[in-house]
């Protein structure tokens, strides 16, 4: 069973903005504060912050900080995030962008070969070309102006201590650094990671990074800024445009101008339930909506949990919503993203007549949700798993659910100031264009590129908030998230249970179920309903936190190494 802790204290009840006529008075502290998240030492530093009387921003802060230390493979400020967060004074769900930009220089054909044929997804992604200006610092100080209690400058204190100090090295981490061929041809990382014949260091070795400290350090006193302008700034576009194999494109202009966005969470109902989550240039809230609204009239919760009958139905809900997703969803500042029409009762009723029990009619082609559709072609982005995700509630009831990453494992496999840089320009579309025409997703100078990060809250009947969930994964994020939101609203599991509850993915094509559980038994049964199996390990990274009128629950994804703390 996965990690999890209850707290028997009540929390006060917290009403959305979406439901409430006016401001309610400051909310009250409850004493009940719980971070879940993906490594010990993350949790412990958001955990202490929360003790402190800090807000669950100033958390997310002081975790993202020693995740960029201890989970390097996953996320760090060098990469980009998505965040929830919501106000229990206030009432009010906000979500905010800092999703990585596309250099200014970028052409839409910077992923083909002079042949025009698409590039290798390894030859694209290791160097300086995959690069996008980061966006987490910017994403988090300003989540801080809004909602942070604590000096920008204390939640940085556990980080800089590990990072001098140095931390054991994991055994996951140790078998990402053992398996990845291509970190150890970038300089930086090979002298950080691996010793002097080029092998992983092993685990329980304590790694120091006095670089990141220093680069922490600076941050700390000088704020965001000190990373987009100045010497930071410049060792990063040293690093990228120097970079020998694959010199980018990213410039000192491109990341003086970045900036964090807020943008309008997408909600819709489900059952007695609200969910919310991160419109673009995520498709993981538009499309993991589309997939509960398809599930509604299917009576799922009356189908055994994970039986043939129920995956069936999941399956091919997800694959009608990811026939959509790789038309339409992609950066909306660029891109007429109709995400009205994809969620309009019309268009759902008219999708969900497709839904074939018993017999897979996989693959689905995009549907049309607007009367006049532009021609758009199909996606072809490649997304592998990485990425990590906190869920943090704090003790006057405010809550954030942040997905972050440097998308590929260890990202660009380039280092600079002790932490890595992203390759989330591969997130794009390698093809800009089709014989039906352009490509949603297609790079452009500016663009975010599309994701599947799906950090997710969910509201009850009342309007009282009840869950904070979220997952790494790549393209298969979506399924997770869904999987779970289903064993704990439909087959009414503690969120724990919820979590644990074996995997499968259908993204429009090959049906994955998780090896070594009870789902890789059913092969057989959903075969003989036509869908092509594969049997895989499914490593997922679901952080939760469940509110209820008895107390409040958390899990953390058994499959790797997070806990949940509470008070």
């Amino acid at each position: 069973m996965g990690n999890r802790y209850i707290s028997p204290r009540l929390l006060l009840p917290v009403v959305i903005l979406f439901v409430a006529l006016h401001k309610a008075p400051v909310a009250a502290e409850t004493g009940t504060f719980m971070i879940a998240a993906a490594n010990p030492l993350a949790a412990e530093a958001g955990r202490d912050i929360l003790a402190r009387g800090g807000s669950a921003v100033d958390a997310a802060i002081a975790t993202q900080m020693v995740l960029t230390l201890v989970e390097p493979q996953s996320s760090g400020i060098g990469g980009g995030a998505f965040m929830l967060h919501f106000d229990a004074a206030d009432k009010k769900l906000e979500t905010y962008d800092g999703r990585e930009t596309a250099p200014a220089s970028i052409r839409e054909d910077h992923f083909l070969t002079a042949e025009g044929e698409a590039k290798k997804f390894y030859e694209a992604v290791v160097g300086g070309g995959s690069v996008g200006a980061p966006g987490v610092l910017a994403l988090l100080e300003m989540a801080h102006r809004d909602h942070g209690k604590l000096e920008w400058r204390e939640l940085f204190e556990p980080a800089i201590r590990l990072a001098r100090d140095g931390f054991l090295i994991s055994p996951r981490l140790y078998f990402l650094l053992d398996r990845d061929e291509h970190l150890k041809t970038k300089s930086a990382a090979r002298a950080y990671f691996y010793d002097g014949e080029g092998k992983a260091k092993a685990v329980e070795t304590r790694l120091k990074n006095p670089a990141l400290a220093d680069t922490f350090t600076v941050i700390a006193e000088e704020g965001a800024a000190a990373f987009y302008q100045g010497d930071i700034a410049a060792a990063i576009v040293d690093t990228v445009q120097q970079d020998a194999e694959n010199p980018g494109l990213l410039s000192l202009d491109d990341l003086a101008s970045y900036r964090a966005v807020k943008r309008d969470p997408v909600c819709a109902p489900y059952h007695a339930y609200q969910v919310c989550g991160m419109g673009p240039p995520t498709s993981g809230g538009v499309t993991l909506l589309q997939m509960l609204r398809l599930l509604e009239g299917q009576n799922i919760g009356a189908l055994p949990p994970a039986s043939a009958e129920a995956i069936d139905l999941i399956a091919q809900a997800s694959a009608l919503a990811f026939a959509d997703r790789g038309k339409y969803l992609a950066d909306a500042d660029f891109v007429d993203v109709p995400v009205t029409a994809l969620l309009a009762p019309g268009y759902i009723k008219q999708r969900a007549a497709l839904i074939q029990p018993g017999e897979s009619p996989l693959p689905f082609a995009a549907g049309t949700p607007l009367e006049r559709q532009g021609s758009l072609g199909i996606d072809d982005a490649i997304e592998l798993p990485s990425t990590s995700h906190f869920s943090i509630l704090d003790s006057f009831g405010n809550a954030v659910s942040m997905t972050t990453s440097v998308e590929n494992a260890f990202g660009s496999r380039l280092m600079t100031g002790g932490f890595i840089l992203n390759n989330q320009l591969t997130d794009f579309s390698f093809h800009p264009r089709t014989e039906d025409g352009p490509v949603a997703n297609r790079v452009e100078p500016g663009k975010r590129p599309r994701s599947s990060m799906s950090p997710t809250m969910v509201f009850d009947a009342d309007g009282n908030l009840e869950m904070v969930i979220g997952s790494p994964g790549g393209g298969r994020i979506i399924g997770y998230v869904l999987k779970t939101l289903i064993a704990a609203l439909d087959w009414k599991m503690d969120i724990g249970a919820a979590i644990d509850m074996p995997h499968f993915i259908n993204r429009n094509g090959a049906l994955e179920l998780e090896k070594d559980t009870p789902v890789a038994d059913l092969q057989s049964a959903l075969e003989e309903m036509g869908y092509k199996v594969n049997v895989r390990p499914l490593n997922s990274g679901l952080h939760a936190i469940r509110i209820t009128p008895d107390g409040v629950t958390g899990g953390a994804d058994p499959r790797r190494e997070g806990v949940v703390l509470d008070r």
